[in-house]
């Protein structure tokens, strides 16, 4: 019988590893205080609201935004949390670009522990194979899902170099189930992928740096603005709580993941969705 490979890496030296360092209080496992923390897609909805959340915990924060500036709302947060926040501009679709804002960041900043790909647009375009064409297709797979890949791969080394990381990614409930009653193919093909891109990149990374998914489901924002509401009010039947949720009930999953309370919690993806996957 052939010899199982170990994914561990051996520089990793003898296990079992290092625990962290014993915290005597709860308030002080779920503090972000020294911590540096980047969010894409954070100049409104989850994004914004997560990155507020990490200020009041007490870290540094870079935010990132494309075609809205979100300078005004990083002073902002950092006059009323008394914290360091700086706001970039990326496309996400572009490598090369994400590649030199994290740089950047990471130059500003000093160094970056916490990062949440975040960016993300929704399917509006109904059954995929009627629609002309191939760019709307593509559009969501690079945004929802190439740029997710972009820059994790580009703080993935930081977090190498470093030896520690918590690396989070937005995905859905539409990465778990075919929800309806809207048509949205591409929409879940990309969320379905990042869950996926979560547990291996957590074993990939195992030696250096944790790696999770959080699965929202129908959540207000502005994202979902186009939506009529009787569809929306076919969601709320669907879903046991019967609404859609608040942002601030999305913060309490993305602090968890980012403080040091989820240490030993990676390749997992936690779902935030009034218990629509439930049944």
């Amino acid at each position: 019988m052939p010899e199982v490979q170990s994914f561990i890496n051996p520089a990793v030296g003898p296990l079992p590893r290092p625990g962290p360092p014993k915290k005597n209080h709860v308030f002080d496992l779920f503090s972000l205080k020294g911590k540096v923390a980047s969010v894409t897609g954070s100049s409104s909805g989850i994004g914004f609201a997560v990155a507020e959340a990490y200020a009041q915990a007490g870290a540094d924060v870079a935010i990132w935004y494309n075609s809205h500036p979100a300078e005004e709302k990083a002073e902002a947060l950092s006059k009323e949390y008394n914290v360091k926040v700086r706001a970039y501009k990326c496309n996400i679709n572009e490598p090369d670009e994400v590649e030199r804002v994290i740089s950047q960041i990471e130059k500003d900043f000093g160094s970056i522990d916490i990062f949440v790909a975040n960016a993300g647009i929704p399917w509006t375009e109904g059954e995929c194979i009627e629609v002309k064409g191939w760019d709307s297709w593509k559009k969501i797979i690079d945004l929802d899902l190439h740029g997710v890949y972009y820059c994790a791969k580009t703080v993935g080394r930081i977090f190498k170099k470093n030896g520690k990381g918590s690396l989070i990614i937005t995905a859905s409930m539409s990465g778990h189930i075919v929800n309806v009653p809207q048509l949205q193919t591409p929409y879940n093909t990309a969320k379905s992928a990042c869950i996926h891109l979560a547990k291996s990149l957590a074993i990939e990374w195992a030696p250096f740096a944790r790696v999770n998914a959080i699965s929202p489901g129908y959540i207000k924002t502005e994202i979902g603005n186009f939506v009529p509401r009787e569809q929306k009010e076919r969601w709320w039947q669907l879903t046991p709580l019967g609404r859609e949720a608040e942002v601030q009930e999305l913060v309490g999953a993305y602090l968890y993941l980012a403080s040091d309370a989820s240490t030993f919690t990676t390749g997992t993806s936690i779902l935030v969705d009034g218990g629509y996957c439930a049944p």
